[in-house]
């Protein structure tokens, strides 16, 4: 029978998430006009996912599905953070690629082959070093506040719509930023701008070009065909009205009017353009219109929401827009094709195509705003759109939406006319939360989000980073059971009775938003760090009982010394990526944020020293110790700009020492994992690359050999350290793992052992102490935990082939054949859990109801059961 295990259920962690304001995919790169052969990219795959925050950090989100896998049940998870200047705040993101005119037309591009461009309503426009998760470069805008960004189809330049009322194109060429036109002023700001659909280049240009050059080789001639041309783009402004203007002279063409309100002005807050020229227009109003770009009239008009309209998408096809604001309404507008001629119904042969308004739905509990769908929509014509094969899976899109409420939604968006066609039994649905894809029925799946915590078992502490600064809170014993009776503890009123106590409050001048803490065991170290330096606190406690931090302060100069003896960089950065305490609490392990160095510290002395540093995660090659690295981009390795596949572009992401304090675990985004000793303090080996970059690294409490890599798709690896190989019996081990395990909705985050009794402790309470074998363990997400058995061992024992095949981990208290296993699902969303001790378990949990009441009141409230 299971012991027995109190939890501390933990509310009081203040912790809040910081909305959502932008949200953008990669754009496709434009088709060869010539249809010359390129590498194709046979597999289905799906792009990063960028998230900006108000705060200013921008969450890169990746596909969790394996090579070759289409579905998965994890959808995108948090990859990387690139922590925003402090303060600072996200308005608008835009993807571009680094280098269109070289990249394959049909291939999805990954972080290395992107340029990411933010700005936050400020005169600056920052570009993002996406593998060094920092500030790349700035421009001003030279117009003031930057309102709306935009980049061309073709990655080459991106338009700003500002404050002084002008729009200023940027030029991308050659991985560049650098000013190349001003439109002309008007008396009205930019709010949003969009561009047209691309040219080809009329072939009198191509053909006189190569006539005047006419000792131009083919290739020259062959690039010369594979230009596409900008002609217009338009905006949205706050004088009631759009305007079309003309690329090439940087006037405006047109201007189209929309509604007033008691002669107030209209801000049209978002628009967009179809490849046929058509133009969506969203304003303050709540309408969305339809303009003819050719005519620049209105051609339709829906006043579809009770608020301004914030953001519209467009589907993949072009058949349908979604557009949100902030009545937290999703409205579908889909587009009708004229109906085929036919001699018995001369009505509907005459029926013009027109847009609808088809559907919607409210996923969210406060304002939307911004919307994106993959895959995205291309504005090239659909002749030259690549056609698939008859028997090709159609994967049906993800529409992606982010508003206050700080969470994201995934909503299949299969457009309706696609379900009675002969593409419908070819649909799959990434997501996999139901058969039916189209918009209206389909079931939406939300990403939770998490936070930064750490627990310190001995000191009974639970520490939660914030943007600028850390809190930490005690977690009280449990009352003596002797001293309990009939439930009541007589000694104390169980309504004023209080279990927790808030110890200290720190807040930090920083740079940029913290990334990373770490609490030691003992609860005497505390460690915190933005982009740029760490900082070290030793905490004590004074007579009257209140928790104290003194900063160490030589720690950074110690840092900054071994740093630069191993980077090139100037000026140096100390910041850490991630730290780790070793269980006796007298080593420091940092990664470094930019160096991508592991440094190993002893604390045990009066002055902080740095034992050794290892440099195994600067190489970025695609061997390393003898070993080949899974999933290096060719591009990155070919790439000789420092900012993109350099020496130190790695960033680590997870670290975990084992349990006796020996050996060290490391990962980073390649997908590689390095054991040191720290007995030895030396690189120990390599172990074997994963398909994905693991999101959680423990060991075994009671093999501190035996290390559990649980990767975003919930499949567990595992290796034994000590030999740099993946044992027998573990060689197949997900296959044995249950299903409900394996479709979570939420990765796993963590991973908790209980620590065995102590002999004193069996005497006074009088419980026999648990059999070290089964093994348990729980793994927990944001919103479920479950308890695993771990007993291969014992279960391989004697046993047939046959009969191994049907052990593994399996739920508590059941065989192995049921394949059960009982999810939790009481505590959501869960921010921090671990074990204090024996039979006690802390739990932390941020209600999203706790959260969204600090919040202003939303547009809409249900009135279902008002009176």
């Amino acid at each position: 029978m299971s012991r027995p295990v109190a939890v501390h259920r933990c509310r009081f962690v203040d912790y809040t998430p910081s909305p959502i304001t932008a949200l953008a995919f990669p754009p496709l790169p434009l088709p060869s006009l010539k249809g010359k052969k390129r590498d194709r990219d046979s597999k289905d795959k799906f792009g990063t996912l960028g998230v900006g925050h108000a705060n200013g950090n921008i969450d890169l989100l990746e596909w969790t599905a394996e090579e070759g896998e289409i579905q998965a049940f994890q959808a995108w998870q948090v990859r990387k953070t690139l922590p925003g200047p402090c303060p600072s705040k996200v308005d608008s993101l835009a993807f571009t690629l680094r280098y269109p005119d070289i990249f394959p037309s049909d291939t999805v591009p990954s972080c290395s082959d992107l340029r990411l461009f933010s700005s936050g309503g400020g005169p600056e426009l920052l570009e993002w070093d996406i593998s060094r998760s920092c500030v790349r470069r700035t421009i001003s805008s030279q117009g003031g506040a930057i309102w709306s960004i935009a980049a061309n189809p073709a990655s080459t330049l991106l338009a700003l719509g500002c404050e002084d009322g002008s729009v200023r194109l940027l030029s991308l060429v050659a991985d560049t930023l650098q000013h190349h036109r001003r439109f002309d002023r008007i008396k009205s700001r930019i709010l949003s701008i969009a561009w047209g659909p691309p040219t080809p280049r009329p072939p009198k240009q191509r053909k006189s070009k190569k006539i005047d050059n006419g000792t131009d080789s083919d290739e020259d001639s062959d690039d010369d065909e594979d230009e596409w041309t900008d002609t217009w783009l338009v905006t949205g402004g706050s004088d009631s009205s759009l305007r079309k203007w003309d690329v090439a002279t940087g006037r405006s063409t047109d201007r189209m009017g929309t509604d007033k309100m008691r002669g107030e002005r209209t801000l049209v807050w978002t628009v967009g353009v179809l490849a046929d020229g058509t133009i969506v227009s969203g304003d303050s109003l709540g309408t969305v219109k339809f303009w003819d770009s050719m005519t620049c009239t209105q051609t339709c008009s829906y006043p579809a929401h009770g608020a301004d309209v914030l953001c519209l998408a467009i589907g993949p096809e072009g058949t349908s827009v979604f557009s949100s604001g902030v009545d937290q309404k999703i409205v579908l507008f889909s587009y009708v094709p004229t109906a085929p001629e036919t001699s018995t119904s001369s009505v509907l042969s005459s029926a013009p195509a027109r847009w609808i308004q088809s559907g919607s739905r409210r996923v969210h509990s406060h304002d939307v705003r911004c919307l994106a769908v993959w895959p995205p929509y291309s504005l090239i014509p659909s002749s030259y759109k690549r056609k698939s094969s008859a028997n090709a899976t159609y994967i049906a899109p993800v529409l992606v939406s982010g508003g206050l409420d700080m969470s994201i939604v995934l909503t299949p968006a299969l457009p309706a006319s696609m379900t009675s066609s002969s593409i419908a039994p070819r649909v799959v649905n990434p997501l996999t939360t139901r058969v039916t894809t189209t918009f209206e029925e389909s079931y939406y799946r939300r990403i939770a989000y998490t936070a930064a915590m750490c627990v310190s078992r001995k000191a009974r502490l639970v520490a939660s980073m914030h943007e600028t600064g850390v809190n930490i809170w005690r977690v009280l014993g449990i009352p003596d059971s002797d001293a309990i009776v009939d439930g009541v503890d007589p000694s104390t009123d169980p309504e004023t009775r209080t279990s927790w106590e808030k110890m200290l409050e720190m807040d930090l001048n920083v740079r940029t938003n913290l990334i990373a803490s770490a609490l030691s065991d003992d609860g005497r170290w505390l460690v915190v760090s933005d982009l740029y330096e760490a900082k070290l606190f030793e905490l004590s406690f004074n007579p009257a009982g209140l928790l104290k931090s003194s900063r160490v302060r030589t720690f950074a100069s110690i840092l900054e010394n071994r740093i630069t003896a191993q980077s090139s960089h100037n000026p140096v950065s100390t910041g850490g990526s991630s730290f780790t305490f070793t269980p006796d609490s007298s080593k420091l392990i940092m990664a470094s944020a930019i160096t991508s160095l592991i440094l190993v510290i002893d604390l045990s002395s009066e002055v902080p020293t740095v034992l050794r540093t290892f440099n195994q995660h600067c190489n970025t090659g695609s061997f390393t110790s003898g070993r080949m690295i899974r999933g290096v981009n060719k591009w990155t390795l070919d790439e000789g700009d420092q900012s993109v596949g350099g020496a130190d572009s790695v960033t680590i992401m997870k670290m975990a020492v084992s349990p006796d304090g020996q050996w060290l675990a490391t990962s980073d985004d390649l997908c590689r994992i390095f054991i040191f000793n720290l007995d030895s303090i030396q690189h120990h080996t390599t172990l074997p690359s994963l398909p994905l970059p693991p999101s959680v690294l423990v060991f075994l409490p009671d093999n501190p050999q035996i290390l559990l890599a649980v990767l975003p798709n919930n499949t567990i690896h595992i290796f034994h350290v000590e030999h740099g190989e993946v044992p027998t019996w573990g060689r197949e081990f997900n296959s044995r793992l249950p299903k409900q395990f394996l479709n979570a909705p939420d990765p796993v985050i963590g991973v908790a052992f209980e620590p065995l009794p102590s002999p004193l402790d069996d005497e006074m309470t009088g419980i026999a102490p648990p059999s070290t074998k089964p093994k348990e363990a729980i793994f927990w997400g944001s919103s479920w935990l479950c308890k695993l058995e771990l007993d291969w061992e014992g279960k391989y024992t004697g046993q047939s082939r046959k009969r191994r095949r049907q052990t593994g981990p399996v739920a508590v208290g059941e065989r192995a054949s049921d394949r059960k296993l009982r999810m939790v699902t009481n505590y959501r969303p869960i921010l921090a859990l671990d074990f204090l001790g024996p039979g006690e378990l802390v739990l932390v949990e941020r209600p999203l109801a706790d959260v969204l009441s600090k919040l202003p009141p939303a547009f809409f409230k249900p009135k279902y059961g008002q009176t």
